[in-house]
C-alpha cells in the first residue's frame, strides 16, 4: 500500500499493482477493513472565523443573495447566524468542509471556475461552505475573505481546523473590526 486517502463518503487506497496482485491486495484491503471499529473523534473545538464579506473579499455575494430572492445583508446574517461543523479537510491543505448552511443559501458552484481564488476566501459550494487556506483555483462562490490563516506548514498542528470542530462565522468591517 502506497497511500490512504479519506474522503467525504469514500476511502481511496493506492498501491503498487508490481508489488502486489490486485486479487491479494483487495483481500488483504477487506481482512484489514473487516477488523476496523468505530472510533470516537476528539472533543471538538469551537472556533470562530471572522470574515469581511461582499466587496473585493466576497465578489459571488451579490450573485449568491440574487440566487435566492435575498438582499448581501439577508445573505450575511444567515450565513453568520448557522453553527457548522468540520466534515472532512481536503481539496487542499487545510481546506474545511462545512455542513450546516442553511438550505437557503445552497448555490452551485460557479460555471467556470477561478484561477486564483486568494487564501481566506470563504465560499459556498452547493450545500456546504468552505475556506480556502491557500490561494489556489477554485470554483466555489466566493463571499467573504478571513485574515485568518487556516493553515500554515511551521505551525503544530499545521491546520487551523480539525475534523469535528464547531464553526462560527462572525462578520467584521472591511478594517477587521466588529
Amino acid at each position: 500500500m502506497i497511500e490512504v486517502v479519506p474522503a467525504f463518503a469514500s476511502v481511496a487506497v493506492h498501491y503498487d499493482p508490481a508489488r502486489a496482485p490486485y486479487i491479494r491486495f483487495a483481500e488483504a484491503v477487506q481482512a484489514a477493513l473487516a477488523d476496523l471499529g468505530e472510533e470516537s473523534l476528539p472533543t471538538p473545538r469551537t472556533v470562530e472565523i471572522p470574515v469581511r464579506y461582499g466587496g473585493e473579499d466576497g465578489p459571488d455575494l451579490g450573485v449568491v443573495a440574487a440566487a435566492h430572492g435575498l438582499s448581501a445583508d439577508d445573505v450575511v446574517r444567515l450565513h453568520s447566524a448557522a453553527t457548522y461543523r468540520v466534515y472532512m479537510l481536503g481539496f487542499a491543505p487545510g481546506f474545511p468542509y462545512l455542513g450546516g448552511l442553511p438550505e437557503s443559501l445552497a448555490t452551485p458552484r460557479r460555471a467556470e471556475p477561478r484561477t486564483t481564488v486568494p487564501a481566506g476566501s470563504v465560499g459556498i459550494g452547493g450545500s456546504q461552505t468552505g475556506i480556502y487556506p491557500l490561494t489556489t483555483p477554485g470554483g466555489w462562490q466566493i463571499i467573504g475573505r478571513t485574515s485568518l490563516s487556516l493553515f500554515d506548514a511551521l505551525r503544530m498542528p499545521p491546520t487551523l481546523l480539525a475534523i469535528g470542530d464547531i464553526v462560527r462565522f462572525r462578520a467584521v468591517a472591511p478594517d477587521g473590526t466588529a
